[in-house]
């Protein structure tokens, strides 16, 4: 490379002032200590383990009082809580930032599960509207049917539903995967980011609609496809990923996942602004 501060032709930035000194090797700065390993986890979060199994009965208590129960039994130790009576209370085991297995014996309302970073949980019956809203890391099965906006703004993770969901699954999903072993409902993958869907039966009106990028599987009949929504052709590695996940599901396992219908982002709204009047009436 030429040594830019003894070259005698200048540059207009040059002339102007810029790029006068002499080039270097590159800096290198550590941002992360090893030894400081305490620092790469959540502040408040617990050692566990998870032979160490107890069971709690909510049916009297209100949502705060069981997440804090909830909290006070993993900084005890616990990795296995069983919650009991859980009665389609709204926002129970929201937050959790730990690692842990969490089973409900029943079925829970509203913002099920919310913002966790982490933990194995089952839920034993259905779920309200927003599970699993904001799940960053970890996996959550849903035994029986779950509400709509199921896993809203998702980033990572397993989330998964073995009945059917209702509209807008997947709204503004960010990263990781939701899989339904049955039907959803309307708008599913609504303005998508990031990750992938699976639904293994029929997906209502408008599926993928304003999707920016991501991946939607899907076994049955679409109702139509959203704005910018696309089919795309299936490929060896998507059949070798649906075969895997679905495995971890415990669903499908007999699914024929070559007869899926692959629908992708056609990004067309990438450069919305840029599109003629005429073109932006045929994207919307």
């Amino acid at each position: 490379m030429a040594n830019i501060k003894n070259s005698t032709k200048k540059t207009k930035a040059q002339s102007m002032g810029m790029h006068t000194e002499a080039l270097t090797g590159k800096t290198q700065q550590k941002f992360f200590n090893p030894d400081e390993a305490e620092n790469f986890f959540y502040w408040g979060t617990h050692d566990v383990d998870f032979n160490k199994r107890t069971e709690i009965d909510v049916k009297d208590m209100d949502c705060n009082e069981a997440n804090k129960k909830i909290d006070s039994l993993m900084s005890e130790g616990y990795g296995t809580i069983v919650i009991k009576n859980p009665q389609g209370k709204h926002s129970l085991g929201v937050g959790i930032l730990n690692k842990l297995n969490l089973i409900f014996e029943g079925s829970l309302g509203y913002f099920g599960i919310g913002s966790i970073d982490g933990p194995i949980v089952r839920v034993n019956g259905r779920v309200g509207w927003s599970c699993a809203e904001n799940m960053m890391a970890g996996k959550v099965v849903i035994e029986k049917n779950a509400g709509s906006c199921f896993g809203a703004a998702i980033r990572g993770g397993d989330l998964i539903c073995k009945g059917s969901v209702g509209a807008r699954t997947g709204i503004d999903q960010k990263g990781g995967s939701i899989i339904v072993g049955g039907d959803a409902g309307a708008f599913t993958g609504f303005m998508m980011q990031r990750g992938r869907i699976v639904i293994l039966g029929n997906v209502g009106i408008n599926l993928g609609d304003s999707m920016y990028d991501g991946t939607i599987y899907v076994g049955g009949k679409i109702g139509s496809f959203g704005s910018d929504a696309v089919k795309a052709p299936m490929t060896k590695n998507d059949m070798d990923w649906l075969k895997r996940k679905l495995k971890v599901a415990e669903i499908g396992s007999d699914f024929d996942v070559s007869k899926m219908t692959k629908v992708v982002a056609g990004k067309k709204l990438w450069n919305y602004d840029a599109l003629e009047p005429t073109e932006k009436k045929g994207a919307i």
